[in-house]
């Protein structure tokens, strides 16, 4: 998968953030699975509170042993992220470019739009004792734009800002998908891989009111080099124009091949679905 993304800077982020960060990767990382589902009752109690440091006590515990056969990206794992980030205004990647909200504030495109198909716990009943996992898509915008770095690797995620399912989001009488952006889903459930998302624009309804028409984008393929290359023309959209234009990625430095590599989730991301709790 090929990324390329604007100028970064490195920032600290509060530990709160970081431990939600951390424990999303962990829950959505396919190697980490084993432990998850060894303790599946256990953590629907206790979910984010517990899980990133009972994981890092368990992998410390298994290396004591000689003979254990701990992968290496389990050992990065469960010793958690670095308290700085790498900050980006921009990243592309899987063929999208995206910037964030703050961005696109001072632009005239907008490419902070985001869906994600996720699969979500559902609860017929606050007493239900019975809940089931199905897929829901979600949609929102992007506030920030990361790489956690775990020494040996770095992993891009998107903290976003996502739309209440319940009351932000309807089907209108021609099929098309509207949703209200002021209406704020959980604040405590933000992020995703990058390689997860999936590009989508807000275009506010012609019949006027709150809510804002989803446009979806197919993805633009890029060629690896000292310059990328837009095999598919796909435009970003321009606020208030239906006029077609390039991307606005005005600092992108384009990714070469003596860069040093980001790991991504794509063997997860491909056949396993954005897990929501």
């Amino acid at each position: 998968m090929i990324e390329n993304r604007s100028r970064f800077k490195v920032i600290p982020i509060d530990y709160k953030t970081l431990c939600e960060a951390h424990y999303y990767v962990l829950q959505n990382t396919t190697v980490v699975d084993p432990y998850m589902s060894k303790n599946e009752k256990w953590l629907q109690a206790e979910h984010k509170r517990s899980f990133s440091s009972w994981f890092k006590r368990k992998i410390e515990t298994e290396l004591a042993r000689p003979e254990n056969t701990i992968l290496q990206q389990i050992r990065w794992l469960a010793h958690e992220p670095k308290r700085e980030v790498l900050s980006y205004s921009g990243y592309g990647i899987g063929g999208y470019y995206y910037n964030t909200s703050d961005h696109d504030s001072r632009s005239t495109t907008q490419n902070s739009g985001v869906m994600v198909d996720a699969e979500s716990l559902h609860m017929s009943t606050a007493k239900d004792k019975n809940p089931i996992y199905a897929n829901m898509l979600y949609y929102g915008v992007i506030e920030d734009i990361w790489e956690l770095n775990y020494t040996q690797f770095k992993i891009p995620i998107f903290r976003c800002k996502w739309v209440d399912n319940k009351d932000g989001v309807k089907v209108d009488e021609n099929g098309f998908t509207l949703v209200d952006l002021n209406k704020e889903g959980d604040p405590n459930d933000q992020f995703i891989f990058a390689s997860q998302a999936k590009q989508v624009f807000y275009v506010n309804d012609p019949n006027g009111g709150r809510w804002s028409v989803v446009l979806t984008t197919k993805p633009k393929l890029y060629d690896r080099g000292d310059v990328c290359d837009n095999i598919e023309e796909t435009p970003s959209f321009i606020r208030g124009l239906p006029e077609s234009n390039d991307i606005d990625n005005e600092d992108v430095a384009y990714v070469r091949e003596d860069c040093e590599g980001i790991y991504v989730e794509e063997d997860t991301t491909s056949r396993k679905k954005r897990k929501r709790t």
